[in-house]
């Protein structure tokens, strides 16, 4: 049972290792990853290393992110976990004078590797999205907004706007693409 509990802390550090995407400190956000981990959101789809410095790219933008990450659900079957975890994204754009709030699941495939903890996997589903503004109302291009799925439309604007453009849909609260995704970690769980 402790080595349990151990692994329990280990993965909710893990979780809540993000704080270094949101301060910059990049060398410690490799820490949070296996070496060929993946990485699926909004703006990003490839691995985790290319995330990083992606991060990087829009950490010296005009665009600022802050994520406030809750505590992890975890499954565990031998060294591997699967972990879904609330979290909020908070972003504007300081240029644009345009913000948005967006609420989401990160959907994590974590493997303990060499005594080690780390993500092998993150997804995210997104629950729902809405603009927030500084002094006043933005104007916002409707057409462009209803592009995406409601439950991050305002985010994927944001993003458009800020040189990080989204390219495809993602997984939304009770979606097919959310069933998939559940469907194929519960697989890999069950892999090992």
């Amino acid at each position: 049972m402790t080595a349990r509990i151990e692994d329990r802390v280990a993965i909710t550090d893990l979780m809540n290792g993000w704080i270094h995407r949101d301060l910059s400190e990049w060398d410690q956000l490799r820490e949070l990853f296996h070496a060929d981990a993946t990485v699926e959101i909004t703006w990003f789809d490839g691995l985790a290393t290319d995330f990083v410095e992606g991060s990087a790219r829009m950490g010296a933008s005009d665009l600022r992110t802050k994520h406030f990450v809750g505590n992890p659900s975890i499954t565990f079957n031998g060294y591997r976990a699967l972990v879904q975890t609330n979290a909020m994204v908070f972003a504007e754009n300081v240029a644009l004078d345009l913000g948005s709030t967006t609420h989401n699941r990160f959907w994590d495939q974590v493997e303990k590797r060499d005594g080690v903890w780390r993500i092998a996997r993150r997804q995210s589903i997104y629950d729902m999205s809405y603009f927030n503004f500084l002094a006043k109302v933005q104007e916002v291009d409707e057409t462009t907004v209803r592009r995406h799925p409601r439950e991050y439309a305002a985010l994927a604007y944001l993003l458009d706007k800020s040189g990080f453009p989204i390219v495809r849909e993602f997984p939304t609260r009770g979606s097919d693409l959310e069933t998939e995704i559940k469907s194929a970690g519960t697989a890999w769980l069950n892999q090992s």
